[in-house]
């Protein structure tokens, strides 16, 4: 019943009904035609199912070891252990398309069951949009990356999984990374549906925010999965390369981030609603884009997914027709929104839009620096490459702004402010930040680690005391703190909780600033020293693993009194069916400081052999991560806010209901 033709038919017929999703409840609204508007749900709901059950075949067809599927043969192989067999059906480029319609067909269906207070022609048009980006990636699947394409003869095994994606990390990275680009495919469709209406208020900004913050939860989470991969698989002891692939997901972050934070002021003062929906189109514009350029064989990254120029051209096709498209609209539509919600430069209002302008002034740093050398090999034919150090000279200038806009922003009124008032109320984050810097000086190494840590510091105090100063801490009695803790909207508490977590993050990143390593060769039993540390290989062992070759060291670690700190465990595998060696990173943390080893080749036979190791030392690496989450738990959190959860009030929606 279930295997790759059944797979192929379910995905067609999924391309079939995204295209009637798509043009009937667009055609429908235009006419006025209620039936053919209210059927969009079943069809965004019926396309779910198929592209699940095609999903499911290809599963299946991993499980089973059907190596008469060119996709398994090419990614799989008996040996694989069951978990890698699973997780590496969007371990490749087919799979991944395939993972990336299913996620688009999910969120459809989430628009529809969730989306019952929206007013019907809006939501049909929504879904409408939706069933056109996910019929364009179906036929894209189909025609160019279709993974149920067969071999004959079927070869008795396959060829196996890249060793490096064979990483419960990695596992996991690509459908929350691609939930977070496919999450703001919503956005974008609430953006493109505005613009058809002509329309534009409180209610639409209060409808699209949380879509945006679960896209942008979920990226976050993605990119930080990512990062922790590169640092503890790759062995190389750092967190981001600036990599153009890790870039393209870090670039719809910084629009997707404004996005957030401008749809707020068009839900609280109907202002900034042409610049919302242009955010909108740009940052689902951006996923595509990332989309388009790690499988197009433009960018050669260390872990671009394929490099098939004739897939390109199609994914630049569609990015023609959805970018293309939608920015045609918005210039022709976007002049008729009118604008509203007057403020002052000072007011939560206009450090909301320094927050815009800073994120897309950091966008367009990472932008210039992914696309130059590929523009630069194209038209003048020379190979450039740009790395952290542009990268670190262009953002941290504008991180330092945005971090100080941040803390004053939290404290700022709506509409207007004064800055006396307002600083009166930040006197205490001013001190304590204050102490702050000299800690930095004592950890950090760098002037601008310093000051970003510092900055950081601020955030994190001035969120704390403005949160504190809503409860009334310290103006009124403790039953009274506790009473309006309780009925502190939850959106307020995960904003605050979101920007501790990015103060954490950035105290994080400052902290390698100061990180140590050694790469040495040495004997068994050779100690060597690090940060007052003391490293001793004090043993090496070879093991055969289920599709491996292993070799595995034993490396102490004594602090400067001898007391012992931990062993670590690194190891060094042969994947023999790929011919590929990879590193098994040892890492123990304290949640504080990472000990980081890393064994590397072998020279020379018995007890003269020498073996390579790699020692780090990393002050609040795990800050990094940790800080992610907060911010994540953060954004999940203000979803729970019931406002956001059941969406416009009834009257706002009773008011923009269209009569069909």
């Amino acid at each position: 019943m279930f295997g790759p033709e059944q797979g192929h038919f379910a995905l067609a017929l999924a391309c079939i009904l995204a295209f009637t999703q798509f043009i009937l409840p667009l055609w429908g609204a235009h006419k006025r035609n209620a039936r053919w508007v209210e059927i969009a749900p079943f069809l965004a709901i019926s396309q779910l199912i198929a592209l699940s059950l095609s999903f499911f075949d290809l599963i299946l067809c991993a499980v089973r070891d059907d190596f008469s599927v060119q996709n398994v043969a090419a990614n799989s192989a008996i040996s694989k252990p069951l978990l890698y067999k699973i997780t590496g059906v969007w371990g490749n480029h087919e799979g991944s398309v395939l993972l990336w319609t299913l996620i688009l067909g999910v969120c459809g269906a989430a628009v529809s069951i969730f989306g019952r207070n929206l007013p019907d022609i809006l939501k049909g048009r929504v879904l409408a949009i939706l069933g056109g980006v996910s019929a364009g990636f179906q036929l894209f699947c189909l025609l160019t990356s279709n993974p149920f394409d067969r071999v004959f003869p079927a070869p008795p095994d396959g060829q196996g999984m890249n060793p490096l994606l064979q990483d419960p990390g990695l596992a996991f990275h690509p459908p929350i990374l691609y939930t977070g680009y496919v999450g703001f495919a919503v956005p974008f469709a609430f953006a493109v549906a505005a613009l058809i209406e002509g329309r534009v208020d409180a209610a639409w900004g209060r409808w699209v925010r949380p879509w945006a913050v679960a896209a942008w939860c979920f990226l976050t989470c993605g990119i930080a999965l990512g990062s922790w991969w590169s640092y503890y698989v790759l062995g190389w002891g750092g967190y981001w390369f600036w990599d153009p692939v890790e870039n393209a997901s870090l670039i719809p972050w910084l629009t997707g981030t404004a996005l957030v934070h401008s749809a707020i002021v068009v839900e609280k003062r109907e202002g900034l609603k042409i610049w919302t929906v242009l955010l909108a189109i740009a940052t689902f514009s951006f996923s595509l884009s990332g989309t388009f350029l790690v499988r197009s064989g433009i960018l050669n990254s260390v872990h671009a997914f394929a490099n098939d120029p004739a897939r390109g051209v199609f994914i630049l096709a569609l990015l023609a027709i959805v970018i293309g498209g939608s920015l045609t609209l918005f210039a022709w539509r976007a002049p008729s929104l009118t604008s509203g919600g007057i403020f002052s430069p000072v007011s939560r209002e206009g450090a909301l839009v320094l927050n815009n302008i800073l994120l897309c002034s950091i966008c367009a740093v990472v932008v210039t620096g992914t696309m130059y050398p590929p523009f630069m090999q194209l038209l003048a034919g020379r190979t450039i490459s740009v790395g952290k150090p542009f990268f670190d000279a262009a953002t941290i200038p504008l991180t330092l702004p945005l971090l100080l806009a941040m803390g004053i922003g939290t404290a700022l009124p709506w509409k207007r402010a004064h800055l006396a008032r307002t600083f009166s109320h930040l006197w205490g984050a001013v001190l304590i930040t204050f102490v702050g810097v000299l800690l930095c000086f004592w950890q950090f190494a760098g002037a601008l680690p310093i000051a970003c840590g510092a900055l950081a510091i601020w955030v994190i105090i001035a969120s704390l005391i403005d949160t504190g100063r809503k409860i009334g801490i310290g103006q009124t009695s403790l039953n009274n703190v506790f009473s309006r803790a309780r009925i502190l909207p939850r959106s307020s508490w995960g904003a605050t909780l979101a920007h501790i977590g990015a103060g954490i993050t950035i105290l994080g990143l400052c902290g390698m600033s100061g990180a140590q390593q050694a790469i040495v060769e040495i004997h068994v039993g050779d100690t060597r020293t690090l940060h007052g540390d003391q490293w001793t290989l004090t043993h090496v062992r070879d093991y055969v693993g289920p599709n491996y070759h292993a070799m595995q060291a034993d490396i102490t670690i004594r602090d400067h009194s001898g007391h012992l700190i931990t062993t670590l465990h690194p190891e060094k595998r042969n994947f023999m069916s790929q011919n590929q060696v990879t590193t098994e990173v040892a890492i123990h943390t304290n949640l504080v400081t990472d000990l980081y080893g890393v064994i590397g080749d072998r020279h020379g036979t018995g007890d003269n052999a020498t073996y390579v190791l790699r020692l780090h030392y990393n002050p609040l690496a795990p800050w990094m991560w940790l800080g992610a989450l907060i911010m994540a738990i953060g954004g999940a959190f203000s979803l729970s806010d019931r406002r956001l959860r059941v969406g416009a009030p009834q009257k706002a929606i009773n008011r923009h209901t269209a009569t069909i």
